[in-house]
């Protein structure tokens, strides 16, 4: 079973409500220096989310995370050629 999850950056006035957070979706991390957390949640319901973690007093505002949609498998990457030399060297 593969759930698709999406990121939701929660921005906090207040540290405090952060153990909150967790009955909303998968809490990953939360920053204490700038104030926000970082919770996962189902990828179709993640819309529903953002309405309901808006309206909550202490959240300043919800922003996407934009991981699930950024390519990860790169293409067209060349090897150093002097890195090579060295390899076939064995250093």
């Amino acid at each position: 079973m593969d759930v698709k999850r999406q990121g939701l950056i929660v921005w906090l006035h207040s540290l405090k409500q952060a153990r909150q957070l967790r009955r909303f979706g998968n809490v990953h991390y939360v920053s204490k220096r700038l104030k926000y957390a970082v919770v996962y949640v189902d990828l179709e319901m993640a819309s529903d989310w953002k309405e309901k973690l808006s309206s909550l007093h202490y959240v300043k505002r919800v922003d996407f995370s934009y991981k699930p949609f950024l390519k990860t498998e790169y293409e067209n990457s060349k090897p150093d050629k002097a890195k090579e030399y060295d390899y076939k060297l064995g250093l």
